[in-house]
């Protein structure tokens, strides 16, 4: 498994999203908030491999689940 940290904007790259801060902040502001009873990869806006990788992130607790939490709450928050 790969324990390297990776910067917040490397979860967006990872998913084929826009990885600049206006690009980040501009998805937040469309897809936020997110329900609490939704949990990040079962949100609709996400295609079935971006969900995936989100799902496997999390279960799997792999290095990339820091960031997909961080994501969860932003979406969350704002």
């Amino acid at each position: 498994m790969d324990t390297s940290s990776h910067p917040f904007h490397a979860l967006f790259e990872q998913l084929g999203l826009a990885s600049d801060a206006d690009g980040i902040a501009r998805f937040i502001a469309t897809h936020a908030p997110l329900p609490g009873a939704v949990a990040l990869p079962d949100a609709p806006f996400w295609s079935p491999a971006q969900a995936g990788f989100l799902r496997e992130a999390l279960l799997q607790d792999s290095d990339w689940a820091e960031l997909t939490d961080q994501l969860s709450q932003a979406l969350r928050s704002a």
